[in-house]
């Protein structure tokens, strides 16, 4: 740089909400959503509608004559159709969070913030909100017209149909929620007959304020101020990470004209500058400001602007699904480091869980000594071994367990050798080994359990564990 090179300060843009903290609970500052129509609004829609069915419906399926999905933390078992997972299959539970993480990881990578705008609970649930407002109080402008105006019979009757729809569908939301935990069909009618205790009312009393106020009040503050993904996403993304993106070169300068007048000779761009863009956004930000941490990536202000511009007879995309490589006019990159990166840890993670449900076994065996007695020698000079042993049946069906020993030479047995456990169940079996001390080489010798499990299915499942054997 020279001596005489002056440089120019330059004026930084700062994009920040109009309003934040509790003034945006106000009815003046609230963001009212304006309904949209076009195609990814239909997709988020109908994604929504299936996430939601399956919400509410799996918990009341039932396989093998218990609940289908059922996360029982007092039995410390998670019930998944026909998998039964145990804590004994911690490492199971954690591949799945690793599968899921990397999963959001390469989506987020991919096509940015997605989940959020399409998946996420909280604004499946804020939509469905949203909509009852527009069915009991109107359109955009009829809910701020009625915000604004005098409480009257008109009103109260609006409000209090609207909130009683929010209380109830919280409520049936929080009671689906904790079915999940506990056996849905006694919850349902525990509560409704008050049968049930004041813990699990309680719960259910919190689930149904937390769904009320986060999708009926909060709603985009969970996204912007609450939600730890808004603010480490962005490190996921790239140049070539597909986000809703407005088209500056296209659509500056903007402003309003009429449908036949050329944009050109007015000196304008593609934009007319209507704000259907920011009605239409659940988070009320305006993309044209650029890139913002609150996008949802939601794409209701592409359908909103892919609306106008069909109307004004113009090109379509001025607000698309593009990354910065294209606006810029260079060429986007699917194929790259971070992304095969993640690709690769999921697809492998995925193949491991796979192998480890298939080879997983169904039954778990722990051997208990009597550390206060070891051995035991008998009036014939023979030496007695005590043991217990605890057997789970790790399946949903009911199996028939059949203990044997090996390496251990000309042993006797005494107690049980089998026993019939019903699927999820745990079973005692104590036994005792006996031995002549001269058929045994060491002071401690070592030898096998061999546990086989007949199920009713068919299926016939055998593991060994080892143990000792106390000489003296």
């Amino acid at each position: 740089m020279q001596d005489n090179d002056v440089v120019k300060p330059q004026k930084i843009k700062i994009h920040q909400p109009k309003h934040a903290g509790s003034e945006r609970l106000s009815s003046r500052n609230r963001i009212y959503v304006r309904a949209v129509q076009g195609l990814y609004q239909t997709v988020r829609r109908r994604m929504g509608m299936v996430f939601m069915a399956a919400f509410m419906l799996l918990p009341w399926l039932q396989y093998n004559g218990q609940q289908a999905i059922l996360f029982d933390l007092a039995e410390q078992k998670f019930n998944i159709f026909a998998i039964s997972l145990w804590p004994q299959d911690l490492m199971l539970l954690a591949a799945l969070f690793i599968i899921g993480a990397f999963a959001l990881f390469f989506v987020t990578t991919f096509i940015g913030r997605v989940w959020c705008g399409y998946l996420c609970p909280q604004t499946v649930w804020t939509f469905i909100f949203i909509w009852f407002e527009e069915k009991l109080e109107g359109s955009r402008h009829q809910r701020m017209k009625l915000d604004q105006a005098p409480w009257s019979v008109n009103k109260i009757a609006r409000k209090t149909a609207k909130h009683t729809c929010w209380i109830l569908f919280s409520l049936y939301t929080s009671i689906t929620f904790i079915g999940y935990f506990t056996p849905v069909d006694a919850l349902f009618i525990d509560f409704f007959t008050l049968s049930a205790g004041w813990a699990l009312s309680g719960w259910i009393l919190f689930f149904t304020f937390c769904t009320y106020g986060n999708a009926g009040w909060m709603r985009e503050i969970m996204c912007t101020h609450m939600c730890p993904y808004a603010r480490f996403q962005s490190a996921m993304f790239d140049k070539d990470t597909f986000t809703v993106s407005y088209d500056v070169a296209r659509g500056e300068k903007r402003g309003p004209r009429g449908r036949k007048q050329k944009p050109q000779d007015l000196g304008l761009g593609d934009c007319i500058d209507c704000n259907l863009c920011v009605q239409v956004c659940p988070t009320g930000i305006d993309i044209r400001n650029g890139l913002q941490y609150e996008c949802i990536n939601c794409g209701a202000c592409i359908d909103a602007c892919d609306g106008v511009m069909s109307k004004m007879n113009y090109k379509k995309g001025l607000i698309s699904y593009t990354t910065e490589h294209e606006l810029a006019g260079g060429k986007t990159h699917i194929f790259r480091g971070k992304l095969l990166g993640y690709a690769l840890v999921l697809v492998t993670m995925m193949g491991l869980f796979a192998y480890e449900l298939a080879t997983r076994v169904p039954m778990d065996l722990d051997i208990i000594r009597d550390r206060g007695r070891l051995y035991k020698e008998l009036f014939t000079g023979e030496m007695e071994n005590a043991y217990t042993l605890k057997l789970l049946n790790k399946s949903q069906l009911t199996a028939t367990f059949s203990v044997t020993t090996a390496n251990l030479p000309n042993a006797k047995w005494k107690g049980d050798k089998q026993i019939q456990i019903k699927g999820g169940d745990v079973a005692v079996l104590p036994i005792s080994l006996i031995a002549d001390p001269y058929d045994l080489d060491q002071q401690i010798t070592a030898f096998d359990f061999v546990v086989t499990a007949n199920f009713s299915d068919g299926e016939r499942v055998s593991m060994t564990q080892e143990s000792r054997f106390v000489k003296r």
